[in-house]
């Protein structure tokens, strides 16, 4: 199950749709083409468009599977007291004083320029349940950083 905003159901939906409607037909149409050029044993553009179709039908399937699975968090129920999925957290780090700040989100939603990491993350994992004031000890693969809660806000 993975839990994730209004926004983010909407942006896969619409995925789903564009890849069901518009990248299938271009992957099966280079499939006739590449079979109109004769012979198949030799032919490795008929062989290129049929692997091309092969991954994006299974990114069709994990992108389904997804939204079988979603379950879309109620943004009015969710407090800022603690960080949580949905949350905006404005952090310190102790060891440079480098001001940063995250909004935690499903995996399918992360995108690092936007500043929105994965719940799944070592640093979003640590920071959870956490409220203002309180210091995180997190590992991360270059050791273990502080991080003092700065503010906590609704995403």
């Amino acid at each position: 199950m993975a839990y994730m905003s209004q926004e983010g159901y909407d942006n896969l939906v619409a995925e789903l749709r564009r890849l069901e409607s518009v990248e299938r037909p271009k992957a099966s149409a280079a499939i006739a083409e590449a079979r109109d050029k004769g012979d198949l044993s030799e032919n490795s553009e008929y062989d290129a468009a049929r692997e091309a179709q092969a991954h994006l039908e299974d990114k069709i399937n994990k992108l389904k599977l997804t939204i079988a699975e979603a379950k879309i968090v109620d943004v009015s129920r969710l407090s800022a007291d603690a960080v949580q999925i949905l949350t905006k957290v404005e952090m310190t780090n102790l060891a440079n004083n480098a001001k940063m700040a995250y909004t935690i989100v499903s995996e399918t939603e992360a995108n690092l320029r936007e500043g929105k990491i994965s719940i799944k993350t070592p640093i979003a994992q640590g920071l959870l349940n956490k409220k203002v004031g309180e210091v995180a000890e997190i590992k991360i693969p270059s050791g273990t950083i502080k991080l003092r809660i700065d503010n906590i806000t609704l995403a």
